[in-house]
């Protein structure tokens, strides 16, 4: 599927953002193929850039908001190979934002062809500096807010103490 056709779950949205990255050859294994944790590092690019092109600074969060976003789940669904020098597109939307919990979507595309190649989703909790669960502070919370792609009681995430 190319990037330019609806799948229905609203990944053609403009709040889906894309980062392009060159698979370079240190990222693959014996087979010649992506190692798989790689890809979890190219969700977290995808992160980062979702939140900036919202206007919202992971940085700027830790220093002002005392707070930073811990990662307690990953899922991921491989469906086909990158290999060396492929050129690939990296999407995220933010899922949910409610109290403590984000929760952010990824599709994982070659670009040449627009195969699918992973895809998945990570649950992060916001923390203080003591590591700790606290709420998003306002402002970030009305800001991820907006952005929000879906929420409904399939999305809901049940962490304790939410």
């Amino acid at each position: 599927m190319s990037e330019s056709q609806d799948d229905g779950y609203g990944w053609t949205s403009p709040r889906v953002c894309r980062a392009r990255i060159r698979v370079r050859y240190s990222e693959t294994d014996q087979m010649g193929v992506v190692y798989h944790a790689n890809y979890l590092v190219w969700f977290e690019v995808g992160r980062v850039e979702y939140m900036r092109m919202h206007g919202l600074n992971y940085k700027q969060l830790e220093l002002e908001g005392g707070c930073m976003i811990a990662v307690v789940e990953a899922t991921m669904k491989f469906r086909a190979p990158a290999r060396y020098d492929d050129e690939v597109v990296v999407e995220s939307k933010l899922l949910v934002a409610r109290g403590s919990v984000i929760r952010f979507g990824y599709r994982i595309l070659r670009e040449e062809d627009g195969v699918l190649l992973c895809e998945g989703e990570t649950v992060h909790v916001v923390v203080g500096r003591d590591m700790k669960r606290r709420r998003l502070p306002e402002r970030y919370q009305q800001m991820l807010a907006e952005h929000v792609e879906s929420l409904d009681a399939a999305d809901e995430v049940t962490v304790d103490g939410d």
